[in-house]
């Protein structure tokens, strides 16, 4: 039987630093992922200089988590805050290239499920839909994945508050990071907050193959894909590429956003993607005051469209303050209590009692 990730980090924290404190109570260690017998995980030094005499510390990790039952080989990574050539790592892994050729859609290595959330224009809340999504599926037992395929405007990193380049052990794999219980990957975690991402049309396409089959992704129920707005060419690349479980589409009520999301409909359609459902988001507002309810974008247009289309209406989110700021500290809303994180608990157990995640 395989050690849990708690079991690694309790032989971790046996290992005891010259200056006192083990690497776990001193919050070195990062990136454990388990994958059979296999275990892999970063320790991550507060300087470089503090690095170079760590390579003891290294060894004795390795051999400490090599003598655990179940574990079969082992793999660590002895980096820095600044380091920019950790030890033991190879040079920086490029995100960006040319896709390479496909024999039709493939799965994701251990991964059970994908699901694509996309929406026909942005603005909608899309992105604030996966996260929160992800973060409930994995409050409720589901081993979840997200991958950010926002390529021009990746706003995952700042929502699950994130921020550290992973680790590459062998130039090649990625090994992504987790936050609430996700397992997480963002082209925005390899490049500047600031910087601009200026690719082309396969340069897109080549990012998100790497990121799809070069990450260690471990064992997931369902890997949840974070896609662009509109009908480009990150979806059509998914949607041909990979083999999907099935697509959800985020719309608010308002006519115009509708008119947009049955465009996203209809690429789905086309590109032989089911959709498993619709949902509304910013569909009521409460007045913290006074208790009123409004509805400032409309409200059931998106229910309306799921019945018209005989597509399953997986829920009604509500427009609230919260929300917003919790994306912003990086604790999405589903990660704590209250009526918004209940939303998206129950549109998790609905797709978990339909067979979809």
């Amino acid at each position: 039987m395989e050690p849990t990730k708690q079991a690694i980090l309790d032989t971790l924290a046996r290992i005891v630093l010259p200056d006192g404190g083990d690497l776990v109570a001193r919050d070195m260690v990062r990136a454990v992922t388990v994958d059979g017998g296999q275990v892999r995980f970063v320790i991550e030094a507060p300087s470089p200089e503090i690095a170079k005499l760590m390579g003891p510390m290294q060894a004795a990790a390795e051999a400490a988590v090599l003598e655990m039952e179940g574990v079969t080989g082992v793999s660590v990574i002895l980096t820095a805050h600044g380091d920019p050539k950790p030890k033991g790592a190879p040079p920086d892994l490029k995100i960006g290239r040319h896709p390479t050729a496909t024999d039709g859609p493939a799965p994701v290595s251990g991964v059970d499920r994908i699901l694509a959330i996309g929406s026909g224009k942005g603005g909608v809340g899309k992105s604030t839909v996966s996260s929160n999504l992800a973060v409930a599926l994995a409050r409720q037992g589901r081993k979840v994945g997200l991958l950010d395929a926002d390529i021009y405007g990746p706003s995952q990193p700042r929502m699950m508050g994130l921020s550290k380049r992973p680790a590459s052990p062998d130039g090649k794999t990625i090994i992504p990071l987790v936050a609430h219980g996700v397992t997480f990957m963002s082209i925005g975690l390899m490049v500047g907050e600031s910087d601009a991402v200026v690719w082309r049309g396969p340069m897109l396409m080549g990012a998100l193959q790497q990121m799809l089959t070069q990450v260690q992704w471990g064992k997931l129920d369902v890997l949840i894909v974070d896609l662009p707005p509109g009908t480009g060419d990150v979806q059509l690349t998914l949607c041909q590429k990979t083999k999907l479980t099935g697509a959800i589409v985020v719309s608010t009520p308002q006519d115009v956003a509708l008119l947009d999301a049955r465009k996203a409909l209809n690429m789905f359609e086309r590109l032989k993607t089911p959709v498993l459902g619709l949902v509304e988001n910013m569909s009521t507002y409460i007045c913290p005051n006074c208790g009123h309810e409004a509805h400032l974008f409309g409200h059931g247009g998106v229910a309306a469209e799921a019945a018209k289309l005989d597509v399953p209406f997986l829920g009604a989110l509500p427009l609230e303050l919260e929300v917003r700021l919790a994306g912003d500290a990086g604790t999405p809303i589903a990660a704590g209590e209250g009526a918004a994180s209940d939303a998206y608990h129950q549109m998790a157990r609905r797709l978990i009692d339909g067979g979809m995640a």
